[in-house]
């Protein structure tokens, strides 16, 4: 029996529109191979949302994104928009996005491909086994506290300001969330913060430490988020599962990513309570090679592998997926961010191409 879904794309700026083209051909073909039938409507988000309607989020896209099974999202920003009030930036999109459809809990997976162990900047050694997955709270903190802005003070000087809050509720729903994922993992979960300097991250602690209570088989553990950052390149491999704030969680990620050799590689999954998640690579819109036919479409695709398997209960799917990658990349087929001598360099469709070619075999 045919299983339909409803998917919201969302292609965005710079890169997004090449890399998400050779995802839904990736989606098409696995849908015919697991009776399943996609119905992909697409809209706008970003600078592409700015240019055509003057705001970073319109209601329309928001809307169409509600009534879906699924959002896949490519990437949003690039240098024509920076010079915008914070308000009016893609960014601003993105947060809106996550707010409007309740996605507290960003999901993101760093593991060291064996094909590309040696892409990575650290030693073989030091990253060979790594797989991580950092689990960052996403609506709150000081991304989303209040108050925030630039304020003049009585003497004329200009006050930046910015407010990290968390109240209990929000501490928990992402604890019970890494708990979970730590469970499903190698039963290992370290708290980052900053306990001993921010009350916001004391609370934190806290609460983290008391929700442990409820999972005696995970291994919870406590490090600063100095620390963490330093043991991330030092010794990532003590590292299962990670949970920790929306500020904290942002830098860390893209930490952890790196340690894979290429943030081009990396999918995420932004899940809420209820209703659709958004899948989306952890890179940027990289415009300095939009419309070149350089960029690496790979995350992308991961990235669908994730919503097939969190958001539609598709896991055979996500699985020939992620097979078909490791495929690729077996036979030396490269992207120039993960290029290595004595591989075959191809561009982004030509990546797509060898995709297909592996998932019909």
């Amino acid at each position: 029996m045919t299983q339909n879904y409803r998917i919201t794309l969302l292609p965005g700026d710079g890169i997004g529109p090449e890399i998400m083209a050779v995802a839904v051909d990736v989606l098409k073909v696995v849908g015919k191979k697991f009776d399943i039938e996609f119905a992909f409507q697409e809209a706008l988000i970003g600078g592409a949302a700015i240019d055509a309607t003057g705001e970073p989020l319109p209601t329309a896209t928001l809307d169409t994104c509600r009534n879906s099974d699924a959002v896949l999202l490519a990437a949003i920003g690039g240098y024509k928009w920076d010079t915008l009030p914070s308000h009016q930036r893609p960014e601003a999109g993105l947060l809106g996005l996550r707010a409007g459809l309740g996605l507290f809990a960003n999901l993101r997976p760093a593991q060291i491909l064996p094909q590309l162990i040696d892409a990575s900047t650290l030693k073989r050694e030091v990253v060979e086994g790594v797989d991580i997955m950092v689990v960052r709270e996403l609506t709150g903190g000081i991304y989303f506290g209040k108050p925030k802005g630039i304020f003049e003070t009585e003497t004329g000087e200009k006050r930046g300001v910015n407010t990290m809050v968390y109240s209990e509720s929000e501490i928990e729903r992402i604890g019970r969330v890494a708990f979970e994922t730590a469970r499903k993992r190698r039963g290992k979960l370290c708290s980052v913060d900053k306990a001993n300097v921010l009350e916001v991250s004391q609370l934190w602690r806290d609460r983290i430490t008391k929700l442990s209570a409820e999972y005696p088989d995970v291994e919870l553990s406590h490090l600063y988020v100095d620390n963490a950052a330093m043991q991330l390149v030092r010794a990532p491999k003590q590292f299962d599962t990670i949970v920790t704030g929306n500020l904290f969680g942002d830098i860390l990620s893209d930490a952890a990513a790196m340690l894979t050799g290429s943030i081009g590689m990396l999918p995420s999954a932004s899940l809420g309570a209820s209703g659709p998640g958004v899948y989306e690579p952890v890179h940027g819109s990289a415009p300095d090679i939009a419309g070149l036919d350089k960029a690496n479409p790979l995350a992308q695709v991961l990235s669908a592998a994730m919503m097939l398997r969190y958001g539609l209960n598709q896991p055979q799917a996500a699985d020939t997926i992620e097979k078909a990658v490791l495929q690729v990349l077996e036979q030396g087929d490269r992207t120039g961010d993960i290029m290595s001598p004595g591989m075959n360099l191809l561009g982004c469709q030509a990546m797509g191409k060898s995709l297909i070619q592996a998932l019909e075999k």
